[in-house]
């Protein structure tokens, strides 16, 4: 659709004087509008030369400009609204928040969502990347005899939607734009599960409580863990991370019993087990029903039929891109990859 909207072009001094100069001679095949204007101008103030006027008066200063970003640059999760309060006090002058928002912008810095996931020292990223190296050349098959295990916690409301910190394009997992997952925090529920290639255990959501050692082996790996080691034979992996109840001595002796090998996984890898995009579909799941869970027992039972509602291609699919994984997270040099 073409656009209908006259651009405006300001007259330049010399047309300016040329109509004026043919106004003054008798002729008039101009452009009415335009020459009403510069005609009326003329016998206003004598000239035909366009007026400039000067910008609106900055509220800032150069150097409350960069006093902005650097406030922004300590405490990324400043609001806007809150470097406005400071700057305002600071400066006694009244500064909105929509010209704090414009120098940040400015500056680089925009308002973003914090990367959720847990901070990684030198140390792990070299121990994932050697991870990561020992199991990109698994095959399919290899990959099938892992039994991928997770506990998430699922929450009646949560205000993580609200949280925005200052940063620059392309620092997403900088350390200063990262904030650590609280998983077992607020009123909800925590639920352990299991995926493996063509299968996946029950959903097992635990009593009011922390998991602690004794727990775990009781619900989780003699019903479970022992259960699919019976199906799958001496070829079973068990895989699980590396939070302190996985690792007490109690579960350590539970697994050498029951002659399941426990598959090594490196320090702080959410972002390299499958199952972390399971969490995610089940959490999109939940918020797109037509009547939210609003109790613990609705809780419950939504989580339920969500997870016997999830196409098992999902999982396998989730499950073969383990090797893609293991390739990226080698191409940023154990770094975060994106899940």
């Amino acid at each position: 659709m073409a656009n209908n909207q006259s651009v405006r072009r300001h007259l330049n001094a010399f047309t300016r004087g040329r109509i004026i100069g043919k106004l003054e001679e008798g002729r008039s095949n101009f452009f009415h509008s335009i020459v009403s204007r510069l005609w009326r101008q003329f016998q206003t103030t004598g000239t035909a030369i366009r007026g400039f006027s000067s910008d609106r008066p900055r509220r800032t200063t150069p150097a409350d400009d960069r006093y902005i970003v650097l406030q922004a640059r300590r405490n990324r999760r400043q609001t806007a609204g809150e470097i406005t309060r400071h700057m305002t006090q600071a400066t006694g002058r009244p500064i909105s928040r929509f010209t704090v928002t414009r120098r940040l912008h400015s500056g680089g810095l925009f308002a973003r969502r914090p990367v959720r996931c847990v901070p990684l020292t030198p140390a792990h990223r070299r121990r994932r990347s050697l991870w990561c190296r020992e199991h990109q050349n698994w095959r399919d098959n290899e990959w099938g005899r892992v039994l991928f295990t997770d506990e998430s916690r699922f929450s009646l409301s949560s205000d993580s939607h609200r949280i925005l910190i200052w940063r620059e394009r392309g620092s997403r997992n900088h350390p200063s734009n990262i904030i650590e997952r609280d998983r077992y925090g607020g009123r909800g529920v925590l639920v352990w599960r299991g995926i493996m290639l063509g299968r996946r255990t029950d959903l097992h959501i635990f009593d009011a409580g922390s998991v602690n050692g004794t727990r775990y082996c009781n619900e989780i790996l003699l019903p479970y863990a022992r259960l699919f080691r019976g199906a799958m034979g001496m070829q079973f992996l068990f895989m699980d991370d590396n939070a302190p109840c996985h690792r007490t001595v109690a579960a350590e002796q539970l697994l050498e019993s029951e002659d399941i090998e426990r598959m090594d996984w490196p320090a702080r890898s959410p972002d390299l087990n499958p199952i972390e995009h399971v969490w995610d579909f089940l959490g999109r799941r939940l918020t797109a029903r037509t009547l939210p869970p609003v109790t613990i027992r609705e809780l419950r039972l939504a989580l339920q039929d969500e997870w016997a509602a999830m196409p098992q291609q999902l999982i396998d699919t989730l499950i073969l891109s383990m090797g893609f994984r293991c390739e990226t997270c080698l191409a940023v040099r154990g770094d975060h990859i994106p899940y």
